[in-house]
């Protein structure tokens, strides 16, 4: 059982439901990405999901697209990013992170060679935003051979075959976008989501995490009622913004832990 699955069962036998912050690897600097994980975990954390740097992040809004300038402005990319899990394995070695990132990282490493490095790092799982399930089982098959879940997203917009297709090929939980468009876009319609979570638990049987719009206590309490995680980008980046870097790491924690009584 993987680490991400372990931390389900977990939760799921205590009534509880997880909580996944994400930060970008190398934001407001890469001297400070591990100490924020560790903050994330002390804050109440389950599974931390660290962003990949990308220049053009097709699937993110503004604030998680700075994010991304800011650490290319230090020339992080996805070998330091693997070098900075493997520095936070040193001290943790049972929080499950999941890398979200785009494919040509990945194609320029190549997949076999990702895979490998990303498993002697530790990470857990990975998200490729522009890997379609239908286009790459292999690629699944190969991360799951090397107990790596491949997780994917699924929208609104989704297709039923879609959705069988991620049901077919997908591991450790999937991840629902609560909105349609970019990360931080407009305010989440909790209605819309329950609903739709109904439907996606016809056909899925893992775990499903709800991203995109989350914001507050209250509309992650509301999600949380029916999903099985929350996942917090936008606003908690925007938090860390606005502090600064000096005071990034306390006003992540004074953010997330609302949150995290919130979700029980």
């Amino acid at each position: 059982m993987s680490r991400i699955a372990a931390t389900f069962d977990a939760l799921k036998k205590q009534g509880r439901k997880a909580l996944i912050p994400f930060a970008t690897a190398g934001d407001p600097d890469p001297a400070l990405t591990v100490p924020l994980l560790h903050a994330f975990v002390e804050a109440g954390a389950d599974i931390l999901e660290l962003g990949v740097p990308f220049s053009d992040p097709m699937a993110d809004g503004p604030v998680i697209q700075r994010a991304s300038e800011r650490a290319l402005a230090h020339h992080v990319g996805l070998r330091n990013v693997l070098n900075m899990v493997r520095e936070f394995r040193q001290k943790d070695t049972t929080t499950p992170i999941v890398l979200m990132g785009y494919a040509n990282p990945v194609e320029a490493m190549g997949a076999e060679r990702f895979v490998a490095e990303a498993k002697a790092a530790g990470i857990d799982g990975v998200i490729v935003v522009d890997y379609p399930p239908e286009e790459c089982a292999s690629f699944a098959e190969l991360a799951k051979k090397n107990g790596i879940d491949p997780i994917f997203l699924l929208a609104p917009t989704s297709t039923p075959e879609r959705i069988r297709q991620v049901a077919r090929v997908a591991s450790g939980f999937v991840y629902y976008v609560s909105l349609r468009g970019v990360t931080g876009a407009g305010n989440i319609d909790i209605a819309d989501v329950v609903a739709r979570l109904t439907q996606l638990r016809a056909a899925i049987k893992l775990p499903i995490g709800v991203g995109f719009g989350i914001r507050d206590a209250e509309s992650a309490r509301r999600i949380a009622a029916e999903a099985d995680a929350v996942v917090i980008a936008s606003r908690l980046i925007q938090e860390m913004e606005q502090a600064g870097p000096h005071d990034a790491l306390e006003r992540a924690k004074r953010f997330l832990k609302p949150i995290r009584e919130a979700l029980g």
